[in-house]
């Protein structure tokens, strides 16, 4: 039961039947099921523990900033769209007090193995604030020697010397945003962002250094067909990215306002949304590029592939990680993080955070304790969402349970995936086959206990 980490079958049949809402599995539990119970004194208490208790666990660092000028209708990010520049100055100050209190619990300068700044669109800050904000992180934090420094940029913010300022600043990874390049798809969706633009910044972040470049894909959106989404695989794979984020629009409207102003009539079909996304990943894979899983796409000498080839992949709020697991610090509105067996998020309002800020409270607005339960479950679903196998013997040893009994009724729920195809079980191994490594998320459901709770499935995506 060993397949090569980058096979991948497409069965038409089983997407149709297993293509339901469900997790993404960024984090188990998932962050719908985090409360205010865990408030700012239990992220205190923490902190503390950490110090010096996680003082050698390795550390990541994630700065959320919210702001663009303009609004992408199929954003369902935690955005403000604004234009005023002072809004960036102010938040830059906020966040640097955030960090400044957190830094003070964990106690010590603390070396930083992994920094994500994500948004919204980071460059909104400016240069100063952009300076001011890595100022911040340096002051109390060691980004050690070859740490991986990521941001996501916007091509049409990201003038002229913008990728060699951010190298500068210590960046060595991107993630563009193109989505799609007909023009037809950019109208509908409020973001026009010519083929010539992209190229260039792309051209720029090579030209300055920068070590892994990825390009963000979207299929599903209005207006997109079969026809037009090749062409945008034709230019995408002339840039030769790194890596590739191939995502599924979800249409959620009722939860996500800019959505609204998408017809529903200009989306497309089901059945072309499969056979767009059917393209794409054959497109992608038989120009060389591995599977990683979920949306996930990279070169086989990217230190994704080189990762998941050796068994040191995982998953967080950032999707796949190189770096081995620990702690993970979030700053900024909505940020989300995790220190020890605690997970938390600040505030999901700006106004809510600058307030918490302010009044020199840490902004943590909701939490999860993680139990005994939780914690293998998590295993699990980490182990099969990066690996796509489960070592039995190796979880029992880890976390001192008898596997067959404790997961009993998932073993059951297993078999009629094994009988579709998408896994195949024995005593020692849970392997998700090249059949269902598309529809993994469908088979961590099975050890999610929560959904077995009654809890509605309706505000996740679908798997596909």
């Amino acid at each position: 039961m060993s397949y090569p980490s980058s096979d991948l079958v497409i069965d038409p049949v089983l997407i149709r039947k297993y293509d339901v809402s469900g997790p993404r599995y960024t984090s188990y539990p998932t962050a719908d099921r985090f409360t205010g119970a865990f408030d700012e004194a239990a992220y205190r208490q923490a902190l503390r523990a950490r110090n010096p208790a996680g003082a050698q666990q390795p550390l990541s660092l994630y700065a959320h900033v919210p702001f663009c000028r303009n609004v992408c209708f199929y954003c369902a990010c935690n955005k403000v769209v604004t234009r005023d520049a002072a809004r960036a100055r102010r938040y830059v100050d906020q966040i640097a007090t955030e960090i400044a209190m957190t830094a003070g619990l964990l106690g010590g300068r603390r070396q930083v193995r992994q920094v994500h700044w994500g948004g919204g669109t980071p460059t909104f800050l400016g240069e100063e604030g952009m300076q001011a904000l890595c100022a911040a992180i340096d002051a109390h934090f060691e980004r050690v020697p070859g740490s991986e420094c990521s941001i996501e940029v916007d091509p049409r913010e990201a003038g002229p010397g913008t990728m060699a300022f951010l190298a500068d600043l210590g960046f060595n990874r991107v993630s563009f945003g193109v989505q799609d390049f007909d023009p037809a798809v950019q109208a509908a969706v409020n973001r026009i962002q010519p083929e010539a633009l992209t190229r260039d910044v792309v051209a720029q972040a090579r030209a300055t250094g920068f070590r892994s470049i990825n390009l963000d894909l979207i299929y599903g959106l209005p207006k997109q067909t079969l026809d037009s989404f090749s062409v945008t695989l034709d230019k995408v794979l002339e840039l030769d990215p790194d890596r590739i984020a191939l995502y599924a629009y979800a249409h959620l409207p009722g939860r996500f306002k800019p959505q609204r102003r998408i017809a529903a009539a200009d989306l497309p079909t089901a059945e072309a949304r499969l056979q767009i996304m059917t393209l794409a990943i054959g497109r992608l894979t038989r120009a060389g590029y591995h599977y990683i899983g979920m949306d996930h796409f990279a070169k086989p000498g990217d230190d994704l592939a080189a990762a998941q080839a050796q068994g040191r992949l995982h998953r967080n709020f950032q999707g796949y990680s190189t770096l081995p697991e620990g702690d993970m610090l979030g700053f900024g509105v909505s940020a989300i993080g995790r220190v020890g067996t605690a997970y938390v998020q600040n505030e999901k309002v700006l106004e809510g955070y600058g307030a918490a800020v302010q009044a020199n409270r840490l902004p943590a607005a909701t939490g999860f304790l993680m139990g005994r339960d939780d914690l293998l479950r998590r295993a699990v679903i980490q182990a099969l969402m990066c690996q796509f196998r489960l070592s039995i013997e190796a979880v029992e040893a880890a976390h001192l349970v008898d596997f067959h009994e404790y997961f009993g009724p998932e073993l059951a729920l297993l078999r009629r995936l094994e009988d579709e195809g998408l896994v195949q079980v024995d005593r020692d191994w849970i392997v998700v086959t090249p059949v269902g490594r598309l529809l993994v998320r469908a088979v961590c459901m099975v050890f999610d206990r929560y959904l077995r709770e009654a809890r509605s499935r309706a505000g996740y995506s679908r798997v596909l």
